[in-house]
C-alpha cells in the first residue's frame, strides 16, 4: 500500500537531477581573442587586449583553474573596455613559467603567484628594514625551480653599504642592482628592458617606490616601516602588470606584487635545484643513489670536487645554504 495518498503533493514523483543528457559537443570560440592578465581582484580579472584594458570574468567550463596575473587568455564577449562592460575567458594558454610559494614548508598547497614571466627581481633593504636573508635565499631557490632568471635589487643604499649583503651571494654569480630614493635608475631599467619581471620581497622594502620611479603613471601605494616592529605595513594587496616605458626602443613589463612575510617551498625537490647550477649540476653524476647533495650527505660529489680543487668551496657552500633554506621555516 502506497505510503501517499493521491491528494498529497509527495504523491508526485520529483523531476531527477542531472536528467539531461549531456552533448559532447563544445562550443570552439572561433571569436575568441587573445589577451594576457594584468590584475586580478576578487573574482574580476583586468585584461590587456589590443591595447585595450577590458574586464572579464572566468568562464565555468574552466572549473577550478586558477588564472593569475601574466596568464596569456583567450577571451570572448564584450571587448570594447566600456563600463559596465564584461568579457569572459574561455582558455588559457600554456605558462612558461610559474612562480609558486606554500604558505608553509608542510603545506600541500601550492599557490601560483604570478605565470610567464622570465625574471625574478628580490628586492630587498639594506637597512630600514634589516635584510633578512632567509627570505632572499627562498626566493632565489623559487626563481632557479621556476626556471627563472634572478637578480638581487638593494634599495635604500644611503643607509648601509651594500658589499655586507653582497658579499654573501657573489659565488652564486647572482646579478644585482643598487638603488636609493631618488637615486639615477639606468642600471635598473637595464636589466629590466625586454624582460617581464616580478618584484617579490617583505613590506617596507621599497617595491612600490621603485615602481611608481619606474612607471610614473602606476600610482602605486607606498607605506612606512612600523619603528616598533621594524616591519613593513601592506600597502599592495594584490599583483598588477604594467607596461615599462621604453628604453632604446625596447621596453617590457614589470609586476609588482603584495609584500611577503614567508615563503614556503614544499613544492622543491633538490635534484630540481641543482639543475640550475649546471656545473655543480655535472659534478654530482657520481653521487650514492638518493643523495641529497646536502652538507651531512657521505660520498657526495660536491664534496669530491671540493677535496680535489675542481670546485669553488664558496660556491658549493653558498649552494647548500639554498639548500638548508628549504627546511626550518617559511619566514625569517
Amino acid at each position: 500500500m502506497s505510503r501517499w495518498s493521491d491528494h498529497d503533493a509527495e504523491h508526485y514523483e520529483r523531476p531527477r537531477r542531472r536528467t539531461r543528457p549531456r552533448t559532447k559537443e563544445r562550443p570552439t570560440y572561433d571569436d575568441a581573442v587573445d589577451g594576457v592578465v594584468v590584475a586580478v581582484d576578487r573574482g574580476r580579472f583586468t585584461l590587456l587586449v589590443d591595447g585595450q584594458t577590458v574586464m572579464a570574468m572566468k568562464s565555468r567550463p574552466l572549473g577550478r583553474k586558477g588564472v593569475v596575473v601574466g596568464d596569456r587568455i583567450r577571451v570572448v564577449g564584450d571587448v570594447s573596455g566600456a563600463d559596465g562592460s564584461l568579457a569572459r575567458i574561455v582558455e588559457v594558454s600554456e605558462r612558461s613559467t610559474t612562480l609558486r610559494r606554500t604558505a608553509d614548508d608542510d603545506d600541500p598547497i601550492e599557490r601560483i603567484i604570478v605565470s610567464n614571466a622570465d625574471q625574478l627581481v628580490v628586492v630587498t633593504a639594506l637597512a630600514d628594514p634589516e635584510p633578512r636573508p632567509r627570505l632572499i635565499d627562498r626566493a632565489l631557490v623559487a626563481a632557479y625551480d621556476a626556471g627563472m632568471h634572478p637578480i638581487l635589487c638593494l634599495t635604500k643604499a644611503d643607509l648601509a653599504d651594500p658589499e655586507t649583503l653582497l658579499s654573501t651571494y657573489r659565488s652564486l654569480g647572482v646579478p644585482y642592482v643598487v638603488t636609493q630614493r631618488g637615486g639615477d635608475l639606468t642600471k635598473v631599467r637595464e636589466q629590466l628592458s625586454g624582460h617581464t619581471s616580478v618584484l617579490v620581497g617583505h613590506s617596507g622594502v621599497g617595491k612600490s617606490t621603485l615602481v611608481n620611479a619606474l612607471v610614473p603613471t602606476a600610482s602605486r601605494d607606498v607605506g612606512i616601516v612600523n619603528a616598533v616592529t621594524g616591519r613593513g605595513r601592506h600597502t599592495s594587496t594584490s599583483a598588477v602588470m604594467l607596461a615599462l616605458p621604453p628604453v632604446d626602443g625596447d621596453g617590457g613589463w614589470i609586476i609588482d606584487t603584495p609584500g611577503i612575510r614567508s615563503f614556503g617551498l614544499a613544492h622543491v625537490r633538490p635534484e630540481r635545484l641543482i639543475e640550475a647550477f649546471p656545473d655543480l649540476d655535472e659534478m654530482t653524476e657520481e653521487c650514492p643513489r638518493g643523495c641529497t647533495h646536502g652538507s651531512d650527505e657521505p660520498e657526495c660529489g660536491l664534496d669530491i670536487a671540493v677535496a680535489a680543487a675542481q670546485a669553488d668551496p664558496d660556491r658549493v657552500q653558498s649552494f647548500r645554504r639554498l639548500l638548508d633554506a628549504r627546511e626550518g621555516g617559511a619566514g625569517d
